[in-house]
C-alpha cells in the first residue's frame, strides 16, 4: 500500500484530487466580477488609425456569443484615408468581453466561426508581434479566402496582461484563474486586414502595426 502511493499513478491521481477539490471550492464562492470600462469608449484616433465605422450586429447573432460588451469597428490608415471604397489600409477591430464563463459564457474561436460563414481557411499559424514591451505577443495567424477576396485574420484571448493565443491553453488559464483569483473573464480579440494584390507581406505588417497601435489602449478598456 506505501509503494502505490509513492507511485507515479497515485501521485497523478492525488493532483486531480486536489485540482477537483480546488475547482469545487472555487464554484461556491461568490465570483470576483471586476469591473471594466465600456469598450465603446475606445479612442476614435489609434496611432496613425482612424475610425471609419462602426459595425452593427444582429441581435441573433448577440444571442449567440453571449458577450457582455463588444466593439466591432472599422479603422483606415493615415496612409489610405478612403479605405472603405478602396478596399485597402483598413483594418477591423472586434473585442468581446465576457465578465465570467461560469454561466455557460465563453469565447467563440474564429476558427470555428469563419468557415461557416463560407470563408476558406488557406493557411494558419502563429505571429509574433512587437509592441513596444520587452516580449512580443504570439498571436494566432489566419489566411482566409472567400470567392477571390483574401483577408488576414490575427485574434487571441486576453485576461489582464496575459495574451494566449492556442484555445486549450486559454481554457486551462480560465481554470487557474478561477482556483487562484476566483475569477474568469476574458476578451476575444480579433483583427482582420484584407490582402491587397495577393501581398500577404503588405497586409502582415498593416495587421501588425495596427495591433501595436491599440494593444496598451485596449487594456485600459478590460479588467486588470
Amino acid at each position: 500500500m506505501l509503494k502505490f502511493l509513492k507511485s507515479p499513478a497515485a501521485r497523478i491521481v492525488t493532483a486531480l484530487l486536489v485540482v477537483q477539490a480546488a475547482l469545487l471550492y472555487s464554484a461556491i464562492r461568490p465570483e470576483v466580477i471586476p469591473p471594466s470600462r465600456p469598450l465603446e469608449g475606445m479612442p476614435v484616433t489609434l496611432g496613425s488609425w482612424q475610425l471609419v465605422q462602426t459595425g452593427v450586429i444582429e441581435q441573433e447573432i448577440l444571442d449567440v456569443l453571449k458577450a457582455d460588451d463588444i466593439l466591432n469597428r472599422v479603422y483606415c490608415s493615415s496612409a489610405s484615408p478612403d479605405c472603405v471604397k478602396s478596399g485597402e489600409g483598413a483594418a477591423s477591430l472586434f473585442v468581446a468581453g465576457f465578465r465570467t464563463q461560469r454561466t455557460g459564457k465563453a469565447p467563440h474561436s474564429p476558427k470555428n466561426c469563419l468557415p461557416g460563414s463560407g470563408w476558406v481557411p488557406l493557411s494558419s499559424g502563429e505571429l509574433a508581434i512587437d509592441i513596444g514591451r520587452p516580449a512580443p505577443i504570439l498571436v494566432n495567424r489566419y489566411l482566409i479566402a472567400y470567392g477571390s477576396q483574401r483577408d488576414l485574420v490575427l485574434y487571441w484571448y486576453q485576461s489582464r496582461d496575459r495574451v494566449v493565443a492556442n484555445e486549450y491553453k486559454a481554457k486551462f488559464w480560465v481554470m487557474a484563474d478561477a482556483i487562484r483569483l476566483n475569477r474568469t473573464d476574458t476578451a476575444l480579440v480579433r483583427v482582420i486586414v484584407p490582402v491587397a494584390n495577393r501581398d500577404e507581406g503588405q497586409a502582415q505588417a498593416a495587421a501588425s502595426d495596427f495591433v501595436k497601435s491599440f494593444y496598451s489602449t485596449l487594456l485600459d478598456y478590460l479588467p486588470s
